[in-house]
């Protein structure tokens, strides 16, 4: 059985038939990636937006190949204003119906983890907070997808710089495609500007990544892109991309 009936079928590929799909673009561009994803997967396919520079991007992509695509984001109830006003301004330009634009929340509201597991968790358990926020929302976020469409990049970080163009999530079991996998920064930012998609303007006050009001901080001049993410804490990823 060859990657694509492997992909058809929903089945765990195995990792030789992975490779081969994902090294056969690696010399094309992230919209073949996109329009691959898409022809081959819709309507069970979805992009996971956080709204930061590459999922903006993204956004614009699909738009101009198949537009009814849906997009969830995680409202773990603690984002940035800013966050929210990208969110508003994309659906503006691109005329994003509500049914395109899915929240996804915590089944806790930031109350009742409180009062379950203590104030500002954060602060004292930053994994088990993600876990709450991120990590079992995306799970449901994911249930019926055939396959999810994500913003890393393999230069945003050491765990990030083996990411494949298309992957199986063994986590959630589904296809994981990530279209801007070879790109830079500057290959994100020039897109943006190009195409005038619009984006969190915490990008310009030294927020290169951002998520939660709580655990982002702005970075400084020769610091690690993502080191305003738990600064206090010996961590790096939230647990979505592993």
């Amino acid at each position: 059985m060859n990657m694509e009936t492997a992909v058809e079928s929903n089945r765990s590929p195995s990792d030789e038939e992975l490779k081969a799909l994902s090294d056969s673009f690696e010399s094309k561009s992230p919209q073949d990636v996109v329009a691959f994803a898409l022809q081959r997967y819709s309507p069970r396919v979805v992009l996971a937006c956080s709204f930061g520079a590459e999922d903006v991007v993204l956004v614009d992509m699909i738009q101009r190949i198949h537009p009814r695509t849906p997009l969830f984001y995680l409202d773990t109830e603690f984002l940035f204003k800013e966050t929210y006003d990208v969110r508003d301004r994309l659906v503006a330009k691109y005329g994003l119906l509500p049914d395109q634009v899915i929240r996804i929340t915590s089944q806790y509201t930031p109350e009742e983890q409180a009062a379950r597991y203590g104030e500002a968790l954060w602060s004292r358990d930053p994994d088990q907070c993600c876990h709450l926020r991120k990590i079992e929302p995306l799970a449901r976020a994911l249930n019926g997808y055939s396959a999810w469409i994500t913003g890393i990049r393999r230069d945003q970080s050491p765990t990030r710089a083996n990411a494949g163009l298309m992957e199986w999530d063994r986590t959630f079991q589904l296809i994981k495609l990530n279209p801007l996998a070879k790109w830079t920064s500057s290959d994100v930012w020039a897109y943006i500007r190009v195409h005038e998609v619009p984006y969190n303007v915490l990008h310009e006050q030294n927020y290169p990544s951002i998520g939660c009001t709580h655990c982002t901080t702005p970075v400084l001049p020769g610091e690690d892109p993502r080191a305003g993410r738990w600064r206090q804490f010996s961590k790096a990823e939230c647990g979505l991309h592993k």
